[in-house]
């Protein structure tokens, strides 16, 4: 056999993709197994999306090769929802790509940008899409750590010039995965002026930005000024509307930026299945009936796991978004070694910080998207596991 590529060798480990096969044979032996590892709620999506698909499969048309364009229904359904929830406009056909869940999008763009010898700046800990689509396009990943005292913020200032010189992209994720935390306009408006000024892509992945609390409201980076002259950004159906099996997503930016992420796409898929598609403007469709009850649903979750996880020993903030919480763990707690524990031990599977960088060690994810009750059993069982491994 062949030997791999280095841009083979050069990927790291996905913590999550060995998750389902150990979750699995617990399971075969009786366990009662509590995810709270991925970002995947026991949700079901709007009935409107489930009808739509059902709707258009007697079409034989449905069927065929979507291509590059899709559905246009399905483009124009979105930039009317990105106009109606932010107010900011994009024409359907020329600043549009519709992806296939937005990660294989944001995976996908590094191959126009970046190459040997040019630098992508990734938040660390991070979703680690940024990282592949950085190696696999042969360029130099430059991590920058995710820090409490800086509130989980990108400091693009602390950036050494000769690293910011060769950078060609930035991954920001605000509200973000998987710290949870949010991003100040005044901020935004810092990292697009320092984009600007080194003609760096800013690449803002916004897939949660329907999923806030407590009144806050997050921004489309296209909100603030300059933004279009430097950024693209990526939404998804996954987390907003419960749909994370149907990979449908898509990417906003000026003509020229969505113009080269499509033009990569056009050499590695066909298009999303089209009644996917059809089933995604139902959902955009529902946004202003569906969102706000799911998102109650969220707090209801949210709060149980802050009260749960906080009476069991984890210093715990209620967080303004997303479906995560962000937890420390007790210096000299590995959290790769509490995470297999608290798995072996009491069946509760959530995500150790390493295994998002090494920037993540020190703290563990978990994904609120079960059940009030289901998430008290966890945070119990969590707090036996940290009396058994913590110092003293």
């Amino acid at each position: 056999m062949p030997t791999h590529t280095h841009r083979f060798n050069s990927l790291p480990p996905y913590f999550l993709a060995n998750i389902p096969e150990k979750k699995r044979a617990l399971i075969a032996k009786g366990v009662d197994v509590i995810d709270l590892g991925a970002g995947d709620a026991d949700l079901a999506p709007p009935k409107a999306a489930i009808e739509a698909m059902r709707t258009v499969l007697d079409e034989p048309t449905i069927h065929r090769y979507g291509f590059g364009l899709g559905l246009p229904a399905f483009r124009e359904a979105a930039c009317a929802w990105m106009q109606r929830r932010f107010g900011v406009r994009f024409d359907p056909m020329t600043e549009f790509v519709p992806l296939i869940g937005s990660k294989e999008g944001i995976s996908h763009l590094a191959f126009a940008y970046v190459g040997d010898g040019d630098v992508a700046l990734i938040p660390e800990p991070g979703y680690l899409a940024y990282l592949g689509g950085t190696l696999l396009s042969e360029g130099t990943s430059y991590t920058i750590p995710l820090r409490p005292e800086n509130g989980f913020l990108v400091d693009v200032d602390a950036i050494p010039a000769d690293v910011a010189g060769r950078a060609k992209i930035l991954y920001l994720n605000y509200p973000n995965n998987p710290t949870a935390a949010i991003a100040p306009r005044e901020y935004l408006e810092r990292v697009i002026r320092w984009c600007a000024e080194r003609d760096v892509l800013l690449v803002y992945d916004n897939a949660y930005s329907e999923l806030a609390f407590d009144g806050y409201v997050p921004p489309s980076i296209f909100e603030i000024d300059g933004a279009r002259d430097v950024a693209i950004e990526f939404h998804s159906l996954s987390k907003t509307y419960n749909m994370t099996g149907w990979r449908c997503g898509w990417a906003v930016a000026k003509r020229e930026v969505a113009a080269a992420l499509a033009r990569v796409k056009s050499f590695v898929d066909t298009g999303q299945f089209m009644a996917v598609q059809r089933a995604g403007v139902a959902a955009l469709e529902s946004w202003a009936t569906f969102v706000p009850a799911n998102v109650a649903t969220f707090r209801e979750r949210r709060d149980a796991a802050v009260e749960a996880f906080g009476a069991a020993g984890f210093p715990c903030e209620s967080p303004r978004a997303t479906m995560y919480l962000w937890l420390p763990l007790p210096a000299g707690v590995p959290s790769t070694a509490f995470h297999e524990r608290l798995l072996e031990d009491e069946g509760v599977i959530v995500l150790p910080g390493r295994g998002l960088g090494e920037g993540g060690e020190g703290f563990f994810r978990v994904s609120f998207i079960t059940s009030p009750e289901r998430l008290r059993a966890a945070a119990e069982k969590a707090g036996r596991v940290l009396k058994k491994l913590a110092p003293g």
